[in-house]
């Protein structure tokens, strides 16, 4: 299993259109195959950080979930609206294998 950690600088006032985004992809990470273990907004802290996990079986499952997705209808819909919206300034993708009791 391998579990993709996001972590967005995103834009302050924009946080609305940024939860709406994180909903979109939720169900389309699962339609993929893949387990979303939700997005996770500002609250204390720095205003402009928000977190998403998600794991798939493998890393192979998450590069077919990539390149799936860049011809899916409706992921290429969730990435124009954050183009539009502008809600997100940069993110980094980071990869990891979680280890459970």
């Amino acid at each position: 299993m391998v579990t993709c950690y996001l972590r967005y600088v995103i834009d302050a006032y924009k946080l609305a259109e940024f939860e709406h985004y994180g909903k979109l992809w939720i169900p389309l990470v699962e339609k993929f195959g893949g387990q979303h273990h939700g997005y996770f907004l500002p609250s204390e802290g720095a205003n402009n950080i928000a977190l998403a996990m998600f794991s798939f079986p493998s890393l192979a499952a998450y590069e077919s979930y990539r390149r799936d997705s860049m011809l899916d209808a409706d992921c290429q819909a969730a990435f124009r609206y954050a183009e539009e919206t502008r809600c997100i300034i940069s993110y980094e993708r980071s990869f990891f294998r979680p280890v459970f009791a």
